[in-house]
């Protein structure tokens, strides 16, 4: 619990580094936003305007503090480019993205874990050998050419599913996997080749613990001494890995989204920065860094409930 403590007391100045890291991203941005609100005719009148409309024209600091401020009352303040607030806008495109990860999460655990586990009980075996092709092979091709392949074999060829487009869960549940299940897959691939082979590691260093030998020379069952004793023990390093994983799924989400033509998370922020449209990429990779921070604590909760030994420190 102390370390939970410890990790808890860490997430405000952890957040407040990442404010400023977030907002120093409109100095390294090129460009003028103020010019490109102005329009073709670049009147000098509008674009002062435009300047003191959005605190442009004060210095970085004093721009810094008057958004922290908006930022602390929930305010993520309004886009420049469509006017609308911020919030509402990520609040129609995160549950998208959210929708789409969850899923190709659940896609690298339903293959990753097993396969490690696999991986590891047959060690030397053929199921071995073809794990760990598969596992490499699943690291090394891009995100991208695996989605396109999928696209014409399965959504071309055989007609299976829908090629891209998006369903909402509310409007047609069916419907909503079924556009959702291939970009899903396709970022859960490189995430469940990982998961693989960290499983598969940790159940290799666990299977030659004395305490494995000693469950087997009690007479337990070999699939009782795999799951609940060397598989409890393996999984605490891949819930790391997991936690990690699940917020690297959040960001690769934009590659996905754009070849799939899904309109998610991963879209709004790339429409952002080619727009100069400097609140909405903030307030994008704020949320994102935000969601990395949770996710990280909630793996440190969970090695309480996988490890009980680690309750008492």
């Amino acid at each position: 619990m102390i370390r939970l403590a410890t990790r808890l007391a860490q997430v405000v100045p952890t957040l407040l580094l990442i404010s400023i890291m977030v907002f120093g991203l409109q100095e390294l941005m090129p460009g003028d936003p103020a010019i490109v609100l102005a329009g073709p005719l670049r009147d000098p009148i509008v674009v002062a305007q435009i300047r003191a409309k959005l605190w442009l024209d004060q210095p970085i600091p004093v721009q810094y503090l008057h958004w922290l401020g908006n930022v602390l009352q929930g305010d993520l303040g309004y886009s420049w480019r469509v006017g609308q607030p911020v919030a509402h806008m990520i609040g129609q495109k995160l549950p998208v993205t959210l929708q789409l990860s969850a899923m190709g999460f659940c896609f690298a655990l339903l293959i990753g874990i097993p396969a490690g586990v696999i991986s590891a009980v047959k060690r030397d075996t053929v199921w071995d050998w073809t794990a760990n092709v598969i596992g490499l092979m699943g690291i090394s091709v891009p995100n991208f050419w695996i989605g396109i392949l999928l696209i014409l074999l399965v959504s071309v060829d055989l007609g299976w599913l829908p090629p891209s487009g998006y369903v909402s869960l509310s409007e047609n549940w069916r419907m909503s996997l079924a556009t959702t299940a291939l970009p899903a897959f396709v970022l859960g691939n490189n995430m469940a080749s990982t998961i693989m082979r960290h499983t598969r590691s940790a159940m290799l260093s666990e299977l030659d613990q004395d305490y494995i030998r000693t469950a087997r020379a009690k007479g337990l069952r070999e699939s009782t001494v795999i799951v609940r004793h060397a598989l409890r023990n393996a999984l605490i390093p891949v819930v790391t890995l997991g936690a990690l994983e699940l917020g690297t799924l959040l960001s690769g989400t934009v590659l996905i989204e754009q070849i799939f033509s899904i309109p998610g998370f991963g879209k709004l922020v790339v429409d952002s920065v080619f727009n100069r449209d400097y609140p909405v990429v903030q307030a994008v990779v704020l949320v994102t860094a935000a969601m990395y921070i949770v996710l990280n604590f909630i793996a440190d909760a969970l090695y309480l409930v996988i490890n009980p030994r680690l309750r008492v420190a």
